[in-house]
């Protein structure tokens, strides 16, 4: 076993136009985990996004997420210390839940002694995807780069891809929040047969744009299968990103909301009008390495 670890875990955007629940990609914003065993209780310090707001007791996200892969693992779990150094906005879309799970899972398996290799992070991103019932997120934080996410009928899985070095993410993030389950409930559960189709070829098209072929990624991030019917939950998003289209910048709502994902070519110079009120731009090249835990200190608690 190791008695403390230090993990790194990357932001998320998700759905990326028509890839609802299936296309992700990890971005360089990071919030970092310290945890240490100890002989018995619980402590939670909290840094930055969510201090004061999160649980402080075992109905914490991470603590939930750490003891989920203890189980995993066989392992016996003691008390434990946590401090939290969070810089992902939470409710936003930038996929702070899941990153906190997939740093409570890689912080589970570390301190357990086992690594996240390839043949472990398939089982460990299950895990973590169960959390919240897709992988697209979770896949993007564990695995960095971009991803294509999937559930075969028994498990969460997910491929990493290699994304165009040349793609410059601009994330647009709002000081307002959104509730996933409460913008899916305006989803509905019919689509018309064309906008599926739509959703389809988009979807496709959107994963060689981001390889191979940046300058389709405007066509390539349109969508008619999400994004319209979750207007109402967040109307200035969606002007941000009309106008950012009809600039001819590749725009999409990033996850749930109602963070805007913006994708510009070229030298990435923004265009002046734009409905900025109310936004933070954050220039967030893509986190290619995922999740990162780091053993600060092997052996049993207070073990020096």
């Amino acid at each position: 076993m190791n008695s403390a670890v230090r993990v790194t875990v990357p932001a998320s955007t998700a759905n990326m136009g028509s890839g609802f629940d299936a296309l992700g990609m990890a971005l360089a914003m990071h919030d970092v985990l310290e945890v240490e065993l100890a002989e018995d209780g619980l402590r939670i310090e909290v840094v930055g996004e969510g201090s004061g707001q999160v649980p402080q007791d075992e109905s914490h996200l991470v603590v939930r997420a750490i003891r989920a892969a203890f189980d995993a693992c066989g392992f016996g779990a003691p008390g434990l210390r946590l401090r939290c150094h969070n810089n992902i906005p939470h409710a936003r879309g930038l996929g702070s839940s899941a990153a906190a799970v997939v740093a409570g899972v890689a912080a589970g398996y570390a301190l357990a002694g086992h690594k996240l290799d390839d043949s472990s992070k398939e089982t460990a991103l299950h895990l973590a995807a169960e959390f919240e019932g897709h992988a697209d997120n979770a896949a993007a934080s564990f695995y960095g780069g971009a991803v294509i996410a999937w559930h075969d009928g028994a498990k969460h899985r997910a491929v990493r891809v290699e994304p165009h070095a040349e793609l410059a993410p601009i994330a647009f993030v709002p000081q307002v929040t959104s509730s996933t389950a409460m913008t899916r409930g305006l989803l509905p559960e019919r689509v018309p047969h064309r906008d599926a189709a739509f959703a389809a070829g988009r979807a496709a098209l959107a994963v060689h744009a981001l390889t191979d072929r940046p300058d389709l990624l405007l066509d390539a991030l349109a969508d008619r299968l999400h994004q319209e019917y979750r207007r109402p939950a967040w109307p200035e998003s969606m002007r941000l990103v009309d106008a950012l289209r009809e600039a001819g910048i590749a725009a999409a709502i990033s996850g749930a909301g109602p963070t805007v994902l913006a994708l510009p070519t070229g030298v990435g110079a923004l265009p002046e009008g734009l409905p900025l009120g109310g936004f933070t731009a954050h220039r967030l090249p893509v986190d290619l390495d995922g999740v990162r835990a780091e053993v600060v200190r092997s052996g049993g608690p207070g073990a020096s």
